[in-house]
């Protein structure tokens, strides 16, 4: 059976990547990561990559947007890339860029969109606004990505509980281990499929 090509851009540790490659065989079955790419050269997430066999590129951002944009469109073509998968990459992407690979640019976020997302709205920040806001309950959300930070459509969400002595640290680990690690696989497998059926 024919697998949807997955790409993964990463910046960092890669810890949602590792989940991506953890759910291979079972969670995604129709869809197969075949390249990773960073930003960052000495990102771990990179390692990860290759332990697990799958190529790997870095495209540093030295000469402005476009340019860097480009150099990563040449390499999701050249590979065949059906789906893009944003797992942790800290560059806003443009708008000429999402046009193109309209509904085929998913990311996880760490908070139920609408709340605490959009632009500014990354890592730790997202998690201490909802501590400070005094909300009970937080989680992420898998959407696709358009023009707007956080602002494409939701594909699927996981709430997770606030604890009364949470901080910023303790509820980034849970957000990721009880939400983003299980939505994530099953975001990419389910719009994997709906590349193979054809639809977008």
């Amino acid at each position: 059976m024919s697998k949807a090509k997955i790409a993964v851009l990463v910046s960092g540790g890669g810890t949602n990547l590792q989940a991506l490659i953890d759910a291979q065989g079972n969670v995604i079955t129709s869809g197969e990561i075949t390249l990773v790419i960073s930003n960052k050269p000495n990102a771990y997430a990179l390692t990860r990559a290759e332990k697990a066999n799958i190529k790997t590129a870095v495209v540093e951002k030295t000469s402005g947007q476009q340019a860097f944009e480009d150099e990563i469109i040449s390499l999701l073509e050249a590979n065949d890339i059906d789906l893009i998968v944003l797992a942790g990459f800290m560059c806003i992407l443009s708008d000429r860029f999402t046009k193109r690979f309209d509904r085929r640019i998913i990311n996880v976020h760490p908070s139920l969109i609408p709340s605490f997302c959009g632009e500014g709205f990354y890592g730790l920040r997202v998690h201490n606004a909802a501590l400070e806001k005094g909300v009970k309950v937080t989680g992420a959300t898998v959407h696709f990505v358009n023009e707007i930070p956080d602002g494409g459509e939701i594909i699927m969400q996981k709430a997770v509980d606030i604890l009364p002595d949470d901080t910023a640290e303790t509820l980034q680990k849970r957000v990721m281990q009880q939400a983003e690690w299980k939505i994530l696989p099953a975001s990419a497998q389910l719009v994997c499929e709906q590349i193979l059926k054809g639809g977008n």
